[in-house]
């Protein structure tokens, strides 16, 4: 059985940190909108009482850099600080969909300044003492991708122009990659986006064609960073250094976007897709995100952990399982209260109230994944 061992806890807290334009122009920033930029110290404190001493976490570009190459790091580096006085280990994203508004994505500048971004952020990360840091370059390429380029749900609000949109952006991952490597060789990296399953009812050649079309399409950036996949952008294995799959309630449906039920036989079970991609890559997994709203937190994840729990039994090396977004959040479109988290709203202290239900399951949960010390007591 695989002991994982890549991360401080097992169990991972996501803070959702999106930051991109929506289709009507306002851009979001969910790291302000949940206060989490506020009360970091507090949040990271909270997770710890619940053994959570990793998270996923966001850097705002649009925020830092405030001219061509001018960083403004006020936004960030008190969280940096937070974290490190909290003793919890942070994989950064670079970029979680938004970006300065003098870039235009689809020019050369775009890569260029993301790399320098890239390097300068490794540098302050290094001055504050992380030597091997935890990075996502670029948030969900394929994801992205779709909805940036192809449906103009999100910026940069464009059709049609879904595959030049991901080439673009594997473009810009591989070369903040390399600068960062340049600054810090030990950098890991984590390649995320999401895991699906798509099924045809038709028995038309043409339905199931689609059907198998679209699910493969989950593997382009992927593919493009390994270098299966026009090699001409320059990926190459080592860029998929671990891979992280976002896998949500919602992530199997019919090819007439009808969603499967759990229950059905077209239904494939979590821990076959998790084979999927690492008999595809052979690099190590992390559940990059999962979660469900509401009275659905307890049971899916009761459901992703004993699936979890059966590759682990089969050697497929998942390395952790982050709960994504740890904290309630404002929505994307109209700005509701999701009832996601682990953790609620922030009080005018900084206090959040805890979903009890899900504390007490992942109470339970973390005895099925017990192991010994390795990461936890090296950086105690």
């Amino acid at each position: 059985m695989h002991q994982p061992s890549l991360f401080k806890s097992f169990f991972l807290g996501g803070f959702e940190c999106s930051t991109h334009r929506r289709r009507d122009g306002r851009r979001l920033d969910l790291i302000a909108g949940t206060r989490h930029d506020q009360y970091a110290s507090n949040d990271y404190a909270a997770l710890a009482h619940h053994a959570i001493h990793s998270v996923r976490d966001g850097m705002r570009w649009h925020l830092i850099e405030t001219a061509k190459g001018r960083y403004d790091w006020s936004s960030v580096l008190p969280m940096i600080r937070a974290a490190k006085a909290q003793r919890t280990q942070v994989i950064w994203d670079l970029c979680h969909y938004g970006w300065p508004d003098d870039i235009d994505i689809f020019k050369a500048e775009f890569v260029e300044r993301f790399a320098a971004y890239a390097a300068a952020a490794t540098r302050l990360l290094r001055d504050e003492g992380i030597e091997a840091p935890l990075i996502t370059p670029l948030n969900e390429i394929s994801f992205w991708a779709w909805a940036g380029g192809s449906v103009a749900h999100f910026n940069p609000t464009v059709r049609r122009r879904g595959d030049e949109l991901k080439c673009q952006l594997v473009r810009a991952a591989i070369a903040a990659m390399e600068a960062v490597r340049e600054i810090s060789p030990r950098a890991r990296f984590i390649q995320v986006d999401p895991i699906i399953h798509v099924v045809s009812r038709s028995t038309r050649r043409q339905g199931r064609e689609r059907a198998e079309r679209l699910k493969f399409e989950q593997y382009a950036a992927w593919d493009m960073l390994c270098g299966e996949l026009y090699p001409e952008l320059g990926g190459k294995p080592a860029y998929m250094d671990i891979m992280g799959v976002n896998y949500y309630p919602h992530n199997q449906w019919y090819a007439n976007r009808q969603d499967i039920p759990m229950d059905s036989p077209d239904y494939r079970p979590f821990h076959k897709l998790l084979a999927d991609a690492y008999q595809r890559y052979g690099k190590p997994l992390l559940i990059a995100e999962t979660g469900a709203e509401s009275e659905r937190r307890v049971p899916w994840v009761r459901y992703v952990c004993e699936q979890v729990e059966i590759a682990l039994r089969q050697n497929i090396p998942v390395e952790g399982i982050c709960l994504y977004p740890i904290t309630d959040y404002p929505g994307w479109e109209n700005n509701r209260h999701c009832r996601t988290g682990l953790l609620g709203y922030a009080d005018a202290q900084g206090q959040r109230p805890v979903f009890s239900a899900l504390a007490d399951e992942l109470t339970l949960q973390r005895r099925r994944f017990q192991r010994q010390p390795t990461l936890e007591a090296l950086n105690a």
